[in-house]
């Protein structure tokens, strides 16, 4: 058994026996860590709010057979501003949740990890968006290796006539390739698509009401399908 200093993000907790709670985080060097923290669910707890979802904090663990145990927290980044937003946390929310399910344990999660942490900061330093999740999960898919096809044809390359989608096969498909399962596009979708993957989630460019709730839905479908699980946290957009 040792002590390790480490960092992450919580994604969130559960109550682990009477007083403590396992805290899961993700680490940029070590993945999905989880930890106990004692007596954290105590009215005096040494912790106090430091844990909370989203935070971003330093670690100092205790290694145990199955869990480590945090013996001291610091916080790095609270990220005050999102969290009297409903629709900051709510976008945080559904960041942390595909976040989690992607994340692997003791595994490098360096891409992810910067990912998550410029999420968190894009809605800290602006405005909670539909194409701020939409460039979220089309980024988040990219780092997970199944990003789609959305400037050709996911199936023959052809580079126009992408009118459909297809979420099993790999994004915009022309229509002589599109397959049972295919959804019809609005025009201008795959571009505006395109345009969220590459923007910075800082700077999006200008929103088009007309196709932004459309490619939110798209770049949803996709992730979910990937994920094989929905995403709760968006439900309480709907």
């Amino acid at each position: 058994m040792a002590i390790r200093h480490d960092q992450g993000i919580v994604l969130r907790s559960y109550p682990f026996g009477e007083a403590d709670r396992v805290v899961v985080l993700l680490s940029p060097n070590n993945g999905k860590i989880r930890t106990v923290a004692k007596g954290v669910r105590k009215t005096k707890s040494r912790f106090g709010g430091r844990l909370e979802p989203f935070t971003h904090v330093d670690l100092v663990l205790y290694e145990g057979r199955n869990l480590d145990t945090i013996t001291q927290v610091a916080v790095l980044e609270p990220y005050p501003n999102l969290r009297s937003d409903l629709d900051a946390v709510v976008a945080a929310g559904t960041m942390v949740e595909a976040a989690d399910a992607v994340a692997q344990e003791e595994e490098t999660s360096i891409r992810l990890f910067l990912l998550l942490q410029r999420g968190l900061k894009a809605l800290e330093t602006g405005t909670a968006s539909q194409d701020l999740i939409t460039a979220f999960l089309l980024k988040l898919a990219d780092v997970v290796g199944v990003a789609p096809s959305l400037d050709r044809c996911a199936s023959c390359g052809r580079i126009d006539d992408l009118h459909r989608f297809s979420f099993g096969g790999g994004g915009a498909v022309c229509d002589t390739c599109r397959t049972e399962g295919a959804v019809r596009l609005r025009d201008g979708v795959t571009e505006y698509l395109a345009a969220l993957a590459q923007a910075e989630l800082v700077t999006l460019p200008p929103s088009d009401e007309a196709l932004s709730g459309e490619a939110m839905g798209i770049a949803r479908r996709f992730v979910e399908y990937h994920l094989d699980r929905k995403l709760a946290s968006l439900a309480v957009m709907e």
